[in-house]
């Protein structure tokens, strides 16, 4: 499943980078720990957090993630906005929970086998 079929599915509003909707999505990964997301997602996941910062795009760009949905309705600052730009990193918003939106994309088969 792609970026941009999981967009228009779940009605996420995209921020950033529109030409880069059709990457493809292997997993998702929820966590505001930097240091976890960097060590625990993985090359083409869907990154699910609340934080805002410009260094959510140095993670989602160093460990290769499809893109970063921020939840909670919450918007990035436009720092963060530039650098994703910059780095190619999708950046979604929605107002959906965490849990929530994890939930849904369980359900869309947005999963990935443990190796």
């Amino acid at each position: 499943m792609t970026l941009g079929e999981i967009a228009e599915t779940l009605k996420l509003d995209v921020r950033t980078c529109p030409s880069e909707m059709d990457r493809g999505v292997e997993g998702g990964y929820v966590s505001d720990l930097l240091s976890d997301v960097i060590a625990g997602a993985k090359e083409g996941d869907i990154w699910i957090t609340l934080q805002l910062h410009q260094n959510i795009v140095a993670v989602a760009f160093l460990n290769n993630l499809a893109g970063i949905v921020i939840v909670g309705g919450r918007e990035p600052d436009p720092d963060t906005l530039k650098k994703a730009e910059e780095q190619g990193v999708p950046i979604m918003v929605t107002p959906m929970t965490a849990y929530e939106l994890a939930g849904r994309l369980y359900t869309m088969g947005i999963r990935r086998t443990q190796s």
